[in-house]
């Protein structure tokens, strides 16, 4: 039943007990459970034997993965995954392994400080952890990798949304600003032949990024530039993106990145922003769910925030440039486009 559907205050109890389905998924993610249900249906000692778990405190989480849709369990006792339950594998595309992990893990940590946010307007990470996300994140590389895989699993979603969506036979080369590993590149060069990619990334990022690259056969069609995009963003390209970057920063900090992409571009440059587009009327639909829920998730981790298409035109305008039109996508995301004033 949907929450409007059931009684009100069984509704809000189901809100308020949020965290029970998100640890059990959190802790069916950390153990592997659906790599390891993705040959056959197992039952639960079967399963403890192979996550070296106590096996009936785990059929009681199992269950509950059920009750929530994740797993489904037959009558000889073993359990199987859904079509949600086998985003959690590691091997399928747009895996969402790493963002259990990562969203039932330091940022889950960060947000049972919300109240701190919601008091002093300033990120609860830095309250938890003394440091905010992406310093954190540098000294902890295990958690580094988590998030990259994370970030990886909703690229890969994008990319192919971006790709179909938005035409890029206007340009010779694009840069991706904040790039990561270049799944979103990929996906742009693979549906256009005759484009060039460029990325620039922090150096450690970089790295990673140009042996991927390679490793998918673009090293001769994309460039992979060391960098910080609050100092130094190169030229060459006609057009240069950013995909889920200015969303983390306040409006001053994602003005100065705007402004580093306007100095680098040529006068007929293009700006394309990949985010989401906080709607005028926030409502019970997904999108709107969606743009609510990563606005506060923005608050807690990094300070920064979602904006409407008129937050949009005013930071542009800030930065020197003119918001040209808006091209939503599949993917929860919309691409910006934008020219140089």
């Amino acid at each position: 039943m949907t929450a409007q559907e059931l009684p009100p205050p069984i509704a809000l109890f189901r809100m308020v007990t949020g965290y029970y389905v998100s640890r059990a998924v959190h802790a069916a993610a950390a153990l592997g459970i659906a790599d390891l249900l993705a040959p056959d249906p197992l039952d639960h000692a079967a399963l403890a034997e192979r996550t070296g778990t106590h096996a009936p405190s785990l059929r009681r989480v199992l269950r509950l993965l059920v009750g929530a849709g994740v797993l489904a369990e037959d009558a000889d006792g073993r359990f199987s995954l859904t079509a949600i339950g086998t985003c959690l594998r590691r091997d399928v595309p747009g895996s969402m392994h790493a963002a259990a992990l990562l969203f039932g893990g330091s940022t889950q940590q960060a947000w049972s400080a919300l109240q701190h946010s919601v008091r002093t307007g300033e990120p609860a990470y830095r309250h938890v952890f003394g440091r905010d996300a992406f310093a954190h994140l540098a000294e902890h590389p295990e958690e580094a990798a988590i998030f990259d895989a994370a970030m990886a699993g909703f690229t890969q979603m994008i990319a192919r949304a971006v790709a179909a969506t938005y035409d890029f036979s206007p340009f010779a080369c694009v840069a991706d600003i904040g790039g990561g590993n270049g799944m979103l590149l990929e996906g742009i060069l693979g549906a256009n032949p005759g484009l060039h990619g460029l990325l620039l990334d922090l150096p450690h990022v970089a790295e990673r990024a140009r042996a991927r690259i390679a490793s998918v056969g673009l090293a001769d069609r994309c460039a992979v530039a060391a960098g910080d995009f609050f100092t130094d963003i190169p030229g060459g390209a006609d057009a240069y993106m950013l995909k889920h970057v200015i969303h983390d920063w306040d409006d001053a900090r994602a003005t100065t990145i705007l402004r580093n992409c306007h100095r680098a571009m040529a006068a007929d440059g293009t700006l394309l922003l990949v985010e989401g587009v906080y709607p005028p009327l926030v409502d019970q639909s997904d999108a709107a769910f969606a743009a609510a829920s990563n606005d506060v998730n923005m608050l807690v981790c990094t300070g920064g925030r979602q904006r409407s298409e008129a937050e949009f035109r005013d930071l542009y305008r800030e930065a020197g440039f003119r918001l040209t039109r808006i091209i939503p996508t599949p993917a929860r995301v919309s691409v910006i486009e934008g020219v140089k004033l």
